[in-house]
């Protein structure tokens, strides 16, 4: 399990790296990744390494890198 967190850690932070801030229905959708908690568990990583960020506009979340 600790194993798919870090690879999709790495999707993420290579999707945001290429394409800038992106909701998370665009970050699903470029990743890949089917399931909204192993999507979440990705953010739990990265967050606790300080390279995300989150932003809400009009009910909905982008990401970001910092």
């Amino acid at each position: 399990m600790i194993e798919l967190i870090g690879t999709n850690a790495g999707l993420v932070w290579h999707a945001l790296d290429e394409k800038g801030k992106l909701s998370i229905k665009e970050l699903k959708k470029a990743t890949k990744i089917k399931s909204e908690k192993d999507l979440y568990a990705a953010f739990g990583w990265l967050s606790k390494e300080g390279k995300l960020g989150f932003e809400e506009t009009e009910g909905e979340i982008s990401v970001y890198l910092l």
